[in-house]
């Protein structure tokens, strides 16, 4: 039978009780310190009130605390909704009051929204990490007054352990069920894709509050190797370098943007630090450029670098490894071991030939369960056994899958179908770009048009008429942006793992366009 994550923890206690499991930029914790405050917990959340099955948002930068959280909502029998801190307090409450939540666990830093939250919501408990305050449960009260025995609750690999709400990217959030059964299935499958060990230890720098966190969490809690939660509330490029280079992590996955911000980080700033431990990298939830990824092979020159496609949903769906890397760029691998063959279907749901363009359904052990209280979203999901998310792909004649696009990305402008995604690797090729998103935009003439979003690298002109020039010979007339506009970093619209949000970015940019009308 496949462990809980609630067994997972206890058999390293058992196993390794004195090797370090989990820590942060602050704290760490031996293994058996780790379950013994994860029963703790459970039990105190027990004797509040709480049942099996009960659902507990957690609201946190990322901090330790979220290993004892997940640990212990799992040994008690209840469901965790970890909620992005970067939501509004109206976005949060949308999620809570979707699944009925019976209690929040929310750190000091974030009490403004907490606090909305907590005169919103119908539902009897409240705990603050960081202090005491009325109307507040302290966390660490909860722990030191509750027993240190495994919680008397008989959890088994089919229950639900987490309610992951899907970033929102074309409308509310969905909450997705995973089971014990299938993280412990993925967390299987990760350990043979990586080949990873006891000796490995995993720096989450992505929030905790987020499935790519979540799933590489629990893939080495499951075979005993170390985590460490980069305790941040925003990315500290210089931070994370020092913590790669003092903290003898040998495993990361981040994002292009992230890799990015690490390799600007000038030569005089980046210290002594020695990066011989890192081994294995990822980079993940966007497409990198092929400099960056050499870039980051010249950083880190011990490690081989992967790349992975997945969702919330599916968890992961390909894998491409080190040795893959420049003999299959554009790619982003082939379908991950256990799993079955990636169909690639038209809209009459026919399988597509070798090189055209279908929307891509994977078949793995380890899928969701379906979306919280939404069995109509859930079955237009699925046929049969193969799940899709509405992400359009090919397979070349090695077997390989390139993504295209999201479905619902797609731009149909004169009648001819657009995907913005090969509109911004042609961009980003530019050398004055340094990041780009293409969107539709209502078009009196021709449905939609391509626009594109540019921001530039420092110092560089901004000329749309000569950056629009330079698309003519390198892109189809149709699929040239008729309208570049620049904005900035921060005002390019992303998700917590970095994903470009396109539909908010169209929002933004035709609300501009009517103000200035």
């Amino acid at each position: 039978m496949l462990l809980t994550v609630g067994q997972m923890l206890a058999a390293q206690a058992r196993l390794q009780p004195t090797r370090p499991g989990a820590r942060d930029l602050d704290r760490a914790m031996t293994f058996a310190a780790w379950n013994e405050r994860a029963c703790r917990l459970a039990n105190g959340l027990l004797a509040l009130g709480m049942s099996k099955g009960d659902r507990v948002a957690v609201l946190a930068y990322n901090r330790v605390e979220w290993a004892e959280i997940y640990a212990a909502v799992a040994k008690a029998g209840l469901i965790a909704v970890p909620i992005n801190f970067r939501l509004t307090a109206a976005e949060a409450r949308f999620i809570c009051e979707d699944c009925s939540v019976s209690a929040l666990i929310a750190e000091e830093a974030l009490s403004e929204i907490a606090d909305e939250l907590r005169e919103a919501l119908d539902m009897p408990h409240f705990v603050r990490i960081g202090g005491a305050r009325a109307g507040w449960h302290d966390y660490e009260t909860v722990i030191a007054d509750a027993t240190a025995t495994e919680p008397d609750i008989d959890v088994t690999p089919d229950d639900t352990w987490c309610l992951m709400y899907t970033s929102g990217t074309t409308g509310n959030p969905k909450g997705a069920i995973r089971s014990h059964r299938g993280m412990a299935m993925l967390a299987l499958m990760t350990e043979i894709e990586l080949g990873l060990s006891r000796r490995d230890d995993a720096l989450l720098v992505m929030p905790m509050c987020h499935a790519n966190s979540l799933n590489f969490f629990t893939a080495f809690l499951y075979i005993g190797a170390s985590v460490t939660v980069f305790s941040r509330a925003s990315f500290d490029a210089e931070l994370c370098l020092k913590a790669f280079g003092d903290m003898g992590v040998t495993f990361s996955s981040l994002v292009p943007t992230h890799y990015t911000m690490m390799l600007d980080v000038p030569e005089a700033r980046r210290g002594a630090a020695d990066f011989g431990c890192v081994e294995k990298l990822m980079v993940s939830s966007a497409p990198a450029r092929v400099e960056t990824k050499r870039a980051i092979m010249e950083m880190f020159p011990n490690s081989g670098l992967f790349e992975l496609y997945g969702s919330t949903e599916a968890g992961w769906v390909t894998f491409l490894h080190p040795d893959e890397l420049f003999d299959h760029l554009g790619t982003v691998g082939r379908e991950v071991v256990g799993s079955a063959p990636i169909r690639l279907l038209d809209d009459d749901g026919n399988e597509v030939l070798d090189g055209q363009i279908g929307e891509l359904y994977s078949s793995s052990p380890y899928a969701f369960e379906g979306y919280w209280n939404l069995p109509e979203k859930t079955a237009e999901a699925f046929r049969g056994n193969y799940l899709s998310v509405g992400d359009m792909a090919l397979r070349d004649a090695d077997g390989f899958i390139r993504l295209i696009d999201r479905k619902k990305n797609m731009i149909i402008t004169g009648g001819e179908n657009v995907y913005p995604t090969e509109v911004e690797a042609i961009l980003g090729q530019h050398p004055d770009i340094r990041d780009v998103a293409v969107v539709g935009l209502v078009d009196a003439k021709w449905g939609e048009r391509v626009a594109a979003a540019v921001v530039l690298r420092e110092g560089a002109p901004q000329d749309a008429t000569a950056l629009l020039d330079w698309t003519r010979d390198r892109l189809a007339g149709f699929k040239r942006p008729r309208q570049i506009v620049f904005i900035t970093s921060e005002q390019m619209p992303r998700n917590a793992t970095g994903k470009i949000l396109h539909r908010v970015l169209r929002e933004m940019l035709a609300s501009a366009e009517r103000d200035s009308a």
